[in-house]
């Protein structure tokens, strides 16, 4: 574990570096919300922001309200890392569900320097370890280490459940990274309504062994989520084309589905270094929020 904690130090500061020398310092943006969140309703009066009217409780005929807010002086970042069976994936040291807990713990290091709380939920079909946000590094340690101590107990993925536990849980508008490699179904409802909710990141898994399997016959393959196994041939053109659409299928609606809703959205390939990629993201979350 020791070594594990020097690793992600290292990512961390070498990310905090680049975004500095890039952003002339000011990586703390990457991790601050809107510093305001929703206080109460009041009536409104003259020369109040006519955009802070609510008309839902405006048209319950007691008069115009507005909404008033609130500054937080506490930002959370809330992790949601997929566990499911399907991140067993890659090479030995190199499975997606290896790069998901690397980059949660590299990013929890990062956020608790920079953001007032931390937390986390692993999931698979259902919650398997949850860590309510807390700050300070001795909670970011204690959070890695459980990160990396998981065994889950399902193979199975929900995302459309998890995503609304998720807003169950969270109060108060976060920032919220999820990181999986999304194969499931029927998620796009509840994905919209979290990124309105909150500030939305999401970190797509990939491994190219998915997309470009090698030709070796005629072969069994396991679904790591159901247990089953079958067998096909991979050296057919129409199997390998089939298998590498619905790889791409997903990466695009993902990526739509983001755009769309005003979320980030990172692709990250599990056989390249990382770390660029969380620049790059970091970069594109600072700019937004100087343009804000």
């Amino acid at each position: 574990m020791k070594e594990l904690f020097k690793k992600l130090r290292k990512y961390e500061i070498q990310i905090r570096k680049a975004i500095n020398r890039q952003m002339q310092g000011d990586f703390h943006s990457v991790f601050k919300g809107s510093g305001l969140e929703f206080d109460d309703f009041r009536p409104y009066q003259y020369g109040d922001d006519v955009r802070t009217i609510d008309w839902n409780v405006s048209a319950k005929g007691h008069g115009t309200f507005i909404k008033t807010f609130k500054e937080t002086k506490e930002q959370t970042v809330f992790f949601l890392l997929d566990v499911s069976a399907s991140q067993n994936i890659g090479t030995a040291d190199q499975q997606k569900i290896h790069i998901g807990k690397e980059i949660t713990g590299v990013l929890t290091l990062a956020a608790l320097k920079e953001a007032g709380l931390v937390g986390l939920e692993c999931f698979s079909d259902e919650p398997e370890l949850y860590i309510k946000p807390g700050k300070g590094v001795p909670h970011g340690y204690r959070l890695i280490t459980q990160l990396f101590s998981l065994e889950p107990r399902s193979k199975k993925t929900d995302l459309n459940r998890i995503l609304a536990l998720a807003m169950q849980r969270l109060k108060r508008r976060s920032i919220v990274i999820l990181i999986s490699d999304f194969i499931d179904t029927d998620y796009d409802k509840n994905l919209k309504a979290l990124a309105k909710k909150h500030d939305l990141v999401v970190i797509h898994l990939m491994d190219p062994r998915e997309k470009d399997l090698p030709n070796l016959g005629i072969v069994p393959l396991k679904d790591q989520e159901t247990g089953k196994t079958v067998w096909v041939n991979t050296g057919s053109s129409e199997f390998r084309k089939t298998i590498g659409n619905r790889y791409s299928h997903t990466q695009a609606h993902l990526e739509e589905l983001c755009r769309r809703f005003g979320a980030n959205y990172l692709a990250v390939n599990t056989q390249e270094d990382y770390v660029p990629s969380l620049i790059r993201l970091f970069k594109v979350r600072n700019s937004s929020r100087r343009a804000g």
